[in-house]
């Protein structure tokens, strides 16, 4: 258990540092170039796929080792941040990504990109939660609420941003590039954390090595379902059985170990803030709609519309200005004294807005409603992320701010990585069912007055009708499955909206701390 800490004294900062601003800096360079990771691959995966040797299946992989890998390595920031102290977790952290970052542009198969990428994931599982708590720690109360915004921002827009400069890198460079370019910040990262980033009291404590491992065990048999359920039939294979059932029983003996154990690895007084269970439960339908939208886009942009790959980045911008929009003013108004609960829902009821007008798209369309979706989508995203970390971290006291960090990030990761690979495999579905269903309607039968041998007798000429019309039947089974997956994720995210009515709207940036969290 941790010694209880003092009120935080308005003015005064937990860590106060010489130059503020450029910490501030150094950062947040360091958290943007790590979220840019989830998603700057995402537009290089066909060129990746090509020159790894991968199928459209497995190249998927690049993406979702690296978020398993933080999800699995996440749990344990605070355990090692008290153990080794905060400044030298955040450098070796840093310096491990780009070490990763180098290796994985050298990457030759897909075996060696993806353990290059594991490698990346562990490392950046302790930059974001650690970030987030030096930007709390080194800010006195009445301006951490502009800290998280900013913070926010890193955090929304990074993925956004992520497609925009991978393709623009891809194009003018090649796809490694998108590795490449983490060293040159990453010095300048490391540079500045050097010199200034002050580090928290370093405290021995035990590690939980039981509730880690059974965490991490059900994350992993969990992700491998996920992953191997399409190509091995789901169910009707007993490997897919085996993984499910690992995965059941490892999360449940997590669950009892936590809520038994004298040293879990979540301290349990965290468990009974509301305000930061809710934020969790949230965290987990973000990271689920926002990563997986964030993957199916940039194929589906490329492969059914024909755009380059530094365009579907371009395209793929209004998010981000849409997120820095609404988050700016977000900060505003709740410093205002507007209720951070209704920006909560609003943002929440506009991103389903945007995946339902999603859900009309056609292969028809030109770019307008894919440009005008995303800044909604982005407008509805920069809603809820500032207001719902305020809500959660005001009424939490400050020694549990890394661990908190952490959950939230933890939850963030495995509903991207859940996320990932549940679009994926309901748009290889319904590519196969949709193609089965359209397939017999088109047919030398088809067509009046049209001779059935007619096609046949032609040949090379006929072979070749029947493979544009063959074609054409992809383009449309395709067009069907994405649809299917974003009606799936308009819904998860309109079912999500009255998780609102948990949380309790804090008394501001310097409250007492919630009783029911404050059990030391």
């Amino acid at each position: 258990m941790a010694t209880a800490q003092p009120k935080p004294t308005p003015g005064v900062a937990a860590l106060p540092v010489a130059n503020r601003g450029l910490l501030t800096f150094g950062v947040m360079l360091a958290t943007i170039m790590q979220i840019l990771d989830t998603t700057i691959a995402n537009v290089a995966l066909p060129h990746m796929q090509t020159s790894l040797g991968a199928t459209a299946d497995t190249v998927t992989w690049v993406l979702t080792s690296y978020i398993v890998a933080s999800a699995i390595a996440i749990p344990i920031t605070g355990w090692l941040s008290d153990r080794i102290g905060s400044r030298n977790l955040f450098l070796l952290s840093t310096v491990g990504f780009i070490i990763a970052s180098a290796l994985c542009g050298m990457a030759q198969n897909l075996e060696q990109m993806v353990a290059f990428r594991l490698l990346q994931g562990v490392s950046a599982a302790f930059m974001n939660p650690l970030s987030q708590t030096v930007m709390l720690d080194i800010n006195p109360p009445e301006r951490q609420a502009k800290a998280m915004s900013i913070w926010g921002m890193g955090i929304m827009v990074g993925p956004i941003m992520g497609p925009v400069i991978g393709g623009w890198l891809t194009d003018n460079f090649n796809w490694r590039w998108v590795f490449y370019v983490n060293l040159p910040l990453g010095v300048i990262c490391i540079a500045l954390l050097w010199w200034l980033l002050p580090s928290r009291p370093v405290r021995k404590r035990q590690f939980d090595i039981f509730g880690f491992s059974m965490l991490s065990l059900g994350i992993a048999g969990l992700q491998l379902v996920l992953d191997r359920g399409q190509t091995e039939d789901w169910f009707q294979s007993t490997e897919v059985w085996i993984e499910m059932l690992i995965a059941i029983i490892a999360f449940w003996m997590f669950t009892v170990h936590m809520f038994t154990a004298k040293n879990p690895m979540f301290d349990r007084d965290l468990w009974k803030n509301r305000n930061l269970v809710t934020a969790v439960l949230f965290m987990l339908v973000i990271g689920l709609v926002m990563m997986a939208t964030m993957a199916l886009l940039p194929p589906m942009l490329q492969t059914l519309y024909g755009h380059s790959v530094f365009d579907t980045g371009v395209l793929l911008m209004p998010r981000g200005v849409g997120v820095v929009l609404t988050m700016a003013i977000s900060a505003q108004l709740v410093q205002r004294g507007l209720d951070p609960r209704w920006l909560v829902g609003t943002g929440f009821m506009i991103a389903a807005l945007s995946l339902w007008e999603m859900t009309h798209w056609s292969l028809e369309m030109d770019s307008t409603p894919v440009i005008l979706s995303g800044f909604i989508q982005g407008l509805g995203l920069g809603m809820i992320f500032m207001p719902l970390q305020g809500m959660a971290f005001a009424t939490l006291p400050p020694q549990y701010r890394t661990e908190g960090s952490s959950l939230m990030n933890l939850t963030r990761n495995i509903g991207a990585s859940v996320g990932i690979s549940l679009v994926t495999t309901i748009l290889s579905r319904s590519i196969q069912t949709s193609h089965a269903a359209l397939a017999p309607n088109i047919s030398a039968q088809t067509f009046d007055g049209l001779d059935p041998g007619f096609l046949q007798a032609l040949g090379g000429v006929g072979q070749t009708a029947y493979a544009m019309a063959d074609a054409e039947i992809n383009r449309q089974a395709m067009m069907i499955g994405y649809l299917n997956d974003f009606w799936g994720m308009a819904i998860v995210t309109a079912l999500s909206i009255p998780l609102v009515i948990f949380l309790r709207r804090p008394k501001g940036p310097a409250e007492k701390p919630d009783p029911a969290a404050a059990g030391h």
